[in-house]
């Protein structure tokens, strides 16, 4: 090739670059007209991408057409494989980007939304993956020797099959678990699940691993295998709706009609409180105090937790200033023995205990 020739190929590589540009700004600009903004993320993705793939062709096309030499060529050509590819991955990102767009999870009972965003992002990926191998297959193809070599290795394919495939059984088993976890729908983007004993939301997913965000903004990264291999709980499997349970250990002289109308009061002036299940049952009774249960429906966890504090809170308050013998109490009673002087002790189970003084024949404890 001679130096005319070379700044021939720059100069046209340049020209062909800047106009791709110029195009990429005109579509741009007509989207914006008509489109959502999350198109200038798509754009500004793809934008270099098709400035590099169009210049590379563009030089291998003058190039060919010169008869250049073949080390000249072999070096267009991978340019030209590099240069696509990466145009392709960059688009199925900008693609992505475009599909979220219209497919949020802001809102409530968006279970199809999360499936879909789950689905798109190990698609995305799948593909993303392959295009780069068919791209170093393609690389590897334009030099003779490696071709050789390639037809060589056929023939053992084999045996090498089976020695790459017990080397990496512990990744392939995270890939295939990611593709099951992608089309069984058994976990989502977005699902509020409970894993190794901590409460969180699966906020990325990927064919070798998941990251669960926990409530305190830790991450949890554990592999696809484990959503396959191990029970754990999904809160938003079938709805995002989720019953929260408050406990209450309470005297037997509690008034449970005015508990009972306190809770409802502070459920139902509640923001957090979706309008569904409400409920104040007396679940069990133990020798010292009967368990109260309060039950109330949130639209998702985090505000169902927010609403078990709030009525935990409230409730624990009311008792405290209107009503504190309603609070779990220690009663001990003395009784005179006939022909002593002495007075013996009865504790809230009925059992004999100590004798006590009569200045403390009724102690009250909370």
């Amino acid at each position: 090739m001679t130096l005319q020739q070379f700044f021939t190929l720059l100069l046209c590589a340049v020209l062909a670059g800047a106009g791709a540009w110029l195009l990429a700004a005109a579509v741009r600009r007509v989207a914006l007209r008509r489109g959502p903004e999350i198109l200038v993320d798509g754009d500004r993705l793809c934008r270099r991408a098709l400035v590099g793939a169009v210049a590379a062709i563009t030089t291998l096309s003058l190039m060919v057409g010169w008869n250049s030499a073949g080390g000249w060529q072999r070096i267009g050509v991978i340019v030209v494989i590099a240069a696509v590819t990466y145009l392709v991955v960059r688009s199925l990102k900008a693609l992505e980007i475009f599909i979220f767009a219209r497919v949020r999870i802001d809102g409530p009972d968006n279970k199809r939304r999360r499936r879909v965003r789950t689905q798109v992002t190990l698609l995305r990926r799948i593909v993303a993956a392959a295009v780069v191998l068919i791209a170093l297959c393609a690389v590897l193809i334009t030099f003779p020797a490696l071709r050789t070599f390639g037809t060589s290795v056929l023939a053992s394919a084999g045996l090498a099959g089976v020695v790459a495939g017990l080397a990496a059984q512990t990744t392939l088993g995270n890939v295939f678990a990611g593709l099951q976890l992608a089309f069984s729908d058994a976990v989502r983007i977005d699902d509020v699940v409970v894993v190794e004993g901590e409460w969180g939301w699966i906020e990325e997913m990927t064919l070798t691993y998941v990251v669960v965000r926990t409530w305190d903004e830790r991450r949890l990264v554990l592999p696809t295998s484990y959503f396959v291999t191990t029970p754990f709980r999904n809160w938003t499997r079938n709805h995002s709706t989720v019953i929260g349970s408050v406990q209450l250990y309470l005297d037997y002289c509690a008034p449970m009609p005015l508990i009972r109308e306190r809770a409802e009061q502070i459920v139902t002036s509640s923001p957090h409180w979706d309008g569904g299940t409400f409920a104040v049952q007396v679940v069990d009774s133990t020798e010292k105090a009967m368990v109260v249960r309060i039950l109330a429906s949130a639209p998702d966890g985090p505000r169902c937790f927010d609403l078990r504090c709030e009525v935990r809170e409230g409730v624990l308050r009311f008792l405290q200033h209107q009503h504190p013998q309603a609070l779990p109490t220690v009663r001990v009673a003395g009784q005179q023995l006939a022909g002593t002087g002495t007075t013996a002790g009865v504790g809230s189970g009925g059992e004999g205990v100590s004798p006590v003084s009569p200045a403390d024949q009724v102690m009250a404890a909370v």
